[in-house]
């Protein structure tokens, strides 16, 4: 294993025509339902199928990482210089007869190569988003540049994707890596509110007091902010450094190490001088992400509750209620129940699903202290409009 090298791009064009034929599936759905609508349709609709699938994506990755098969092939971005485990079998055989147990076995391998297939697919269709945005640019009323952005973006996070493996599942990179597949989420939630935005006839974004959207931009924030800490708990292994709720080790303050926990530039296990992690640290990490979380589930709370008065906004509102529900369930079924594989996915798709409905709310809204809606709606659009 340790003769292997870290990247081997032998495979990767196999890997590429792979990710095309696993995509040519949804292609060929959106043509076959689209193919008599306007332009801008069929790019919303495909829009949103890539959102799904990309969803999709987000939670096999943290199915990958629950299931510790992020170094279930040591290279990338194959296995052992194979297109699949099938051509790398007597090298996964005996990285598995040395360990038994792993990082490398066959089901691990399978996990971490079908986490790759699915993302080439969807590297593939936003890359169809992206062409077909600029070449209908001049029959588009939105902007092809945020496609572009989006498509640089899925490259970025392919080489964090990347990193992930050959840095040996580095905390801070795999954080990061989670937090950029979510940041694709936010783009291509944005990308298909604007198509829709931007339909004819469309009564453009709801208008919502000044006050009530500066707190959706506030709350939202905070959302970021608890997912970023939630990463960094699933990255570091935290999840069970408190084992019981409300207290944590039968104390509501208990001992913690706050600079080793949040020293970000270190290897997985490890403190920044190199030496195992002590567990105050761990318990650190983990006590700040349930702190945390308390605030943000007041704010969903409060936000759900102050949107549902609003004419147009009873859809976001329930969603968030539920959402905000969910967190709280699944959360607290990971520390009780000591991080079963279902809580803990379903816990990442939570959070994956809020960051899709505040972006929704975000990009389909205005303040009402603005100017007159048709003014307006072209102001909401101005980042998705075409340049003249």
């Amino acid at each position: 294993m340790n003769a292997q090298p870290l990247y081997d791009l032998a495979p990767i064009v196999r890997i590429m025509l792979l990710g095309i034929v696993i995509a040519l599936g949804p292609l060929a759905w959106v043509w076959v339902r689209n193919r008599h609508a306007a332009p801008a349709q069929r790019l919303r609709v495909l829009t949103l199928v890539t959102l799904f699938l990309t969803f999709d994506l987000v939670l096999f990755g943290a199915f990958t990482r629950l299931t510790d098969s992020g170094l279930g092939c040591p290279d990338w971005p194959g296995c052992y210089g194979s297109v699949s485990p099938v051509g790398a079998s007597t090298a996964i055989a005996a990285a598995q007869d040395a360990m038994p147990t792993g990082p490398v076995t066959f089901s691990k391998a399978w996990i971490e190569m079908i986490h790759r297939y699915l993302a080439t697919a969807v590297g593939v269709l936003i890359l169809v988003l992206a062409l077909v945005s600029w070449l209908e640019r001049k029959r588009l009323s939105v902007s092809f540049v945020w496609p572009l952005v989006t498509l640089v973006w899925v490259c970025v996070q392919g080489a964090f994707g990347a990193l992930t493996v050959t840095m040996k599942l580095f905390p801070a990179i795999v954080t990061l890596h989670l937090l950029g597949g979510l940041g694709l989420l936010a783009l291509l939630r944005a990308q298909a509110v604007g198509y829709e935005l931007a339909t004819p006839g469309h009564r453009g974004p709801v208008a919502l007091p000044a006050r009530l959207r500066t707190a959706l931009v506030a709350v939202s924030v905070l959302l970021w902010l608890q997912i970023a800490l939630g990463g960094w708990v699933s990255t570091n292994y935290a999840v069970l450094a408190c084992s019981e709720f409300p207290t944590c080790q039968g104390s509501w303050w208990p001992r913690m190490d706050f600079r080793e926990g949040f020293a970000l530039w270190r290897h997985l296990g490890l403190n920044s001088a190199g030496e195992a992690i002590a567990f105050p640290a761990l318990t650190a990490i983990h006590y700040v992400h349930r702190l945390m979380a308390f605030v943000v589930l007041g704010a969903l709370v409060w936000l759900g509750w102050r949107l549902w008065r609003v004419p147009g906004m009873g859809r976001t509102a329930r969603a968030l209620l539920l959402l905000a529900l969910w967190q709280f369930a699944s959360g607290l079924t990971n520390v009780v129940l000591d991080w079963p594989l279902l809580a803990a996915v379903g816990h990442t798709a939570g959070a994956a699903a809020l960051v899709i409905v505040f972006t929704g709310a975000l990009s389909g809204t205005r303040s009402a202290a603005s100017r007159p809606a048709e003014t307006t709606g072209a102001r909401a659009l101005k980042l998705f409009r075409s340049t003249p």
